[in-house]
């Protein structure tokens, strides 16, 4: 079984709810709700890979600086193993839109359970309440 790294990011504004955003029809798991992320590329630091997928999905942009690790999920899938560090951000220039997804949506963490999200990303839910 490939070992498969993603990224994820917890965008959490000042007034501490965490972004989501809903997978786009025509992709695996269309209409969940997830973190925003994704693929780490060769040669590409988690960190820088956050950095990336942040601009292409939502349009901001921010720095290594800006980024904290809080947890991370290893999960099972059909034809992979996924491993996927989580890192919260407060700091970014820009506005968020939804660039790649069908929606975004900011959400106070305890919330975040009343949306259905794919099987790796629901159990980061607890780390992200015990953040803030």
């Amino acid at each position: 079984m490939s070992l498969l790294l993603v990224v994820a990011c917890a965008l959490v504004d000042a007034d501490r709810r965490v972004l989501i955003a809903q997978r786009p029809e025509g992709k695996s798991m269309a209409g969940l709700w997830e973190f925003p992320g994704g693929k780490v590329e060769i040669g590409e630091t988690p960190e820088a890979a956050i950095i990336r997928e942040l601009e292409e999905e939502l349009g901001i942009s921010t720095k290594s600086a800006c980024l904290a690790p809080v947890s991370f999920a290893s999960h099972n899938y059909d034809n992979f193993h996924l491993l996927m560090p989580l890192y919260a951000c407060r700091k970014w220039q820009g506005t968020p839109r939804p660039k790649e997804h069908m929606a975004l949506k900011w959400v106070r963490p305890q919330g975040l359970r009343d949306y259905p999200m794919p099987p790796a990303d629901a159990p980061l839910i607890a780390a992200l309440c015990d953040l803030l």
